[in-house]
């Protein structure tokens, strides 16, 4: 059974596999260098004390997924845009985990009055970017050759939904 929920402390050694696993196999993560459990805990600090989820996924109790959102810039007018990550386990994919994770993360970005949730995608990641399609994102940049890993050039897809909060957004 899938039940996508807040993630706690106890979550971070999965979400560290996970995440690793896309660092050290996959063009997911631009960056080279698997994080440490000490980095996890700070970012999992990071995301607590700004108020951004990170949910998990678990099929019969295992973690096989995570997912998070956080500033998409640090401006203030930037204030209701953000952009999320998310993550499921090769074991996991193709099995509406993510699909299931990001509908969560929808929901809690409209209930926090988000109005923007943008994603950058390898270009060459086709389950993501349908994906994102079938949640109404759409394709909105395409920067080329942008990173290098593995041996060659990697394209950066950006894709953005548009959401109806906040009611009334205000200049702070």
């Amino acid at each position: 059974m899938l039940v996508v929920r807040d993630a706690s402390e106890a979550d971070l050694p999965a979400i560290l596999a996970i995440y690793n696993h896309a660092i050290e196999t996959t063009t997911a993560v631009f960056t080279y260098t698997p994080h440490t459990m000490e980095m996890r805990r700070e970012w999992f600090a990071d995301k607590q004390a700004r108020g951004y989820p990170v949910l998990v996924a678990e099929v019969n109790g295992v973690v096989a997924g995570f997912a998070t959102y956080g500033p998409f810039r640090a401006w203030p007018a930037y204030r209701y845009s953000i952009e999320h990550s998310v993550y499921v386990a090769e074991s996991s994919r193709r099995q509406g985990i993510g699909r299931r994770l990001m509908e969560v993360l929808l929901e809690r970005a409209r209930a926090q009055d988000f109005h923007v949730v943008i994603g950058g995608i390898v270009s060459e990641n086709a389950p993501s970017l349908s994906l994102h399609e079938a949640l109404g994102f759409e394709k909105v940049a395409h920067f080329k050759q942008v990173g290098y890993k593995f041996g060659q050039w990697l394209d950066l897809t950006f894709v953005q939904v548009l959401l109806d909060t906040p009611r009334e957004p205000v200049e702070q």
